[in-house]
């Protein structure tokens, strides 16, 4: 069963939706947003211990902190492609961006191989389903373009913002 709870954000952003196993966090998004089809809505709300945590994770965020705990997360779907994908994001400090390109740069690298697609990393970054925790708003375009989001490219101005990473 899948359960759901809504996180009420600060003005300036979207509400945000969780999902959770009754274990774990399998889900984070914006509401109303493009990622809303990656999800199952859930069933019902119930007051899940990682609920809690990812609360508290969220009010210290939106409090302008970074969090120094990540809520117990599972992701399904997790090809080994896209766990690099993830490992790079989660290195990528609040208030801080890093490009698709840069990210497709240091898989190459780890790889051997001479080149990656960046177009291939945005396809893993915006699959990512548990947004901000996996902090695929700090994955930006060439040049600093603020490209692809799938939780909103307001939303994603608003966090850049708030972080200090964009002015």
């Amino acid at each position: 069963m899948t359960f759901t709870h809504r996180y009420r954000t600060p003005d300036g952003f979207d509400d945000i939706l969780l999902n959770s196993d009754g274990k774990f966090l399998i889900g984070l998004w914006f509401e109303h947003s493009a990622d809303e089809k990656k999800h199952n809505p859930g069933d019902a709300e119930k007051g899940c211990g990682v609920f809690r945590e990812a609360r508290r994770w969220l009010d210290i965020y939106f409090s302008g902190h970074e969090p120094d705990f990540t809520p117990p997360y599972r992701i399904d779907g997790l090809t080994p492609f896209r766990r690099d994908v993830v490992e790079e994001m989660l290195k990528i400090p609040f208030g801080s961006t890093t490009t698709y390109g840069e990210i497709a740069a240091t898989l190459a690298r780890r790889r051997g191989i001479a080149r990656m697609s960046a177009r291939a990393v945005g396809g893993a970054v915006g699959w990512n389903p548990i947004c901000l925790i996996i902090p695929c708003h700090r994955v930006i375009g060439a040049n600093g373009a603020i490209t692809g989001y799938g939780g909103g490219i307001h939303n994603k101005i608003a966090l850049l913002k708030h972080e200090g990473s964009l002015t």
